[in-house]
């Protein structure tokens, strides 16, 4: 199976080699049919510490690289 891969925008860079991203997306309520926004913060791995705050990023899912990390930046679709 691939590895899954999501779009966010970088809300943290303050740790060494590592970028906290912003994943948005929208569901669907199953008894009001309205949609609602989802948001949830993943670390990912940054290993040249060349992402910043506010860059849109592309994040691959990857093997456990520390407790938290479980993601790679993969690409930077824009930003600063």
């Amino acid at each position: 199976m691939p590895a899954r891969t999501m779009q966010g925008t970088v809300v943290s860079d303050s740790c060494d080699k590592t970028v906290t991203v912003l994943i948005e997306r929208q569901v669907k309520h199953a008894l009001y049919k309205k949609y609602i926004r989802r948001r949830k913060k993943f670390s990912a791995h940054d290993e040249n510490n060349e992402h910043h705050v506010g860059d849109v990023v592309v994040i691959r899912e990857c093997a456990p690289l520390s407790k938290s990390k479980r993601f790679k930046v993969i690409s930077k679709v824009s930003g600063s």
